[in-house]
Order: C-alpha cells, then sequence, then structure tokens
C-alpha cells in the first residue's frame, strides 16, 4: 500500500466519527493528526495541547504557531502531574503516570464538548519501544488513527512534507523529564535548568540534541552530524559557562552522540543482567 492510499485510509478512519479531540503536543505525529482531523471534521474536531513545567516554551510555541497557521480549533490546559509523587519520583513508567493525567484531563473535556472519541499520534513504529504511556491511552480508550492504518514515523514525515507542513522535519520532543535518569526526583526547578540549557545550545544553532540531568552534572548528547560543531575550545568554553550559571557544576560531551530515548539503555542492561545472571 503507498502512503497516499495509508493517507486516503486514514481520512476515511477520522471520517467515521462525527467529531473528535485530538491530543496535540505540536510534534511530528500529532501536528499531521491534528491537521488530518481538521481537514476532515473542521471545526468538529477539536486540537489540545497540554502545558505544565515539563513543556517548554519552545515546544509551546511551536504547537500554537502550527494551530494558529491551520485554523485548528485550538485548545490550551493544564495538567498537574507535577502534583503526583508516583510521576515526580520519576519511576521507569513515569510516562504511564503523565499520560493518566492527561487523558483523564481530555476524557472530561469529551464529555463536556459532548465529543466521540480522543486521539493521540501514536504511530506503528510506537510498538516497538518502549511506551509505558501507552497502557494510559489503553485504559481510556483512546484511538490511535495513525497506528490503525499501519501508518509508520517516516511515512508520517513524508506526508507531512507532501503537505507543505513546517513540522514535517522537526526532530522529536519528548516532555524535558525525559532528560532525568529514572529514579532522579523531577521537581520545577529542574526542570528550568533543563529547558533554559537547551534554549542556548538552540540557540547556537544546533538541532538535534538533548542535555540530560545527571543532578550537578549535564551531559551533552548532540547528533554525530552536529558534532564536529562544538569541537572548538571558545565554543566549549560558552557552553560550560551558560550551563554553570544555570545551575550545573560539571558539563559534559557524551561521545556516542544524540541517541533518542538513551535512558532507557539502563532498563536494558538491567534486563540482560537479570536474563544471565550477573
Amino acid at each position: 500500500m503507498t502512503i497516499v492510499q495509508k493517507e486516503e485510509q486514514l481520512f476515511s478512519f477520522i471520517s467515521r466519527y462525527q467529531s473528535a479531540l485530538v491530543a496535540f503536543s505540536g510534534g511530528v505525529d500529532s501536528a499531521y493528526l491534528a491537521f488530518a482531523a481538521h481537514r476532515v471534521l473542521g471545526e468538529r474536531a477539536r486540537a489540545v495541547t497540554a502545558l505544565s513545567p515539563a513543556v517548554s516554551d519552545f515546544q509551546r510555541k511551536i504547537a500554537i504557531d502550527f494551530a494558529q497557521q491551520y485554523g485548528l480549533n485550538h485548545h490550551l490546559i493544564e495538567t498537574r502531574e507535577m502534583e503526583n509523587p508516583d510521576y515526580t519520583g520519576n519511576p521507569s513508567n513515569r510516562c504511564y503516570f503523565c499520560k493518566t493525567e492527561l487523558y483523564s484531563r481530555l476524557e472530561k473535556l469529551r464529555k463536556q464538548w459532548s465529543m466521540d472519541v480522543i486521539f493521540d499520534g501514536s504511530n506503528v513504529d510506537d510498538v516497538s519501544d518502549y511506551r509505558p504511556g501507552r497502557k494510559a491511552a489503553r485504559e481510556r480508550e483512546v484511538v490511535s488513527p495513525l497506528m490503525e492504518v499501519g501508518i509508520h514515523k517516516e511515512e508520517i514525515r513524508a506526508l507531512s512534507c507532501k503537505l507543505d507542513l513546517p513540522t514535517w522535519d522537526q526532530p522529536a520532543m519528548p516532555c524535558l523529564s525525559s532528560r532525568f535518569p529514572y529514579g532522579v526526583q523531577i521537581t520545577d526547578k529542574k526542570l528550568g535548568q533543563v529547558e533554559r540549557a537547551e534554549a542556548f545550545l538552540r540557540d547556537l544553532g544546533l538541532c538535534n540534541f538533548r542535555v540530560r540531568h545527571h543532578e550537578n552534572l549535564a551531559r551533552i548528547e548532540v547528533d554525530r552530524s552536529e558534532m564536529a560543531r562544538l569541537l572548538d575550545p571558545q565554543l566549549f568554553e560558552q557552553i560550560s559557562s551558560h550551563l554553570k550559571s544555570v545551575g550545573y557544576d560539571y558539563v559534559t560531551l557524551d561521545l556516542e552522540g544524540f541517541r533518542s530515548g538513551s535512558l532507557n539503555e539502563a532498563l536494558k542492561n538491567d534486563c540482560r543482567k537479570k536474563r544471565t545472571g550477573s
């Protein structure tokens, strides 16, 4: 099946519903889905963006600008996952508690607005990754149209490019809490540190990167194609100075480069040790 045929199936799938509430973060997947739902359902599709300390101002602006550009029926809400110690304690299933908070609030809105369904932007590739948030989606009967019609991440980018959506080549934008190793307590202050550190690197022109928060140490992961730009003693000094000004004592560059979900590597290593008995 071609991606154009998959897109036609997506539109057909969405049209089964009279109305839909779309969980819209402003990322590649949810932006494409929100656009598609708006094309099929018009004002009967409502895109809802959740805001919390774990959502950067940069990400919020992308969502708002996209919604305004394409005339989406867009709403901003606040979520309170930071009030839940099960979330801030940062266990390996942290995303479950975040998504439970999100979908609980979206369900209240769905009922209040008398809408048929809640959509999220999960795609086929999400099945192969560690995604505890999927459990929360299943528990609340959230529907994933992109997954239902078999659309992969790269196909979403290709379809978004065909539509000239500005998000087509956008790097993944998980919440700021994803920068913390499991077990490290998450606080508003620490989230602010990460946000300011990443904003500085973004202002330097870096595109695909993360600042991983290891308490007093910041570990920078950057795509290997961009790493050469950082191998400048003067730039080293600028980055180190700025990240120390936001609260870090040590600043390091990860020589393995950027890896999406790299903090899950520790989980995989633990599983291997249990299997081998080492």
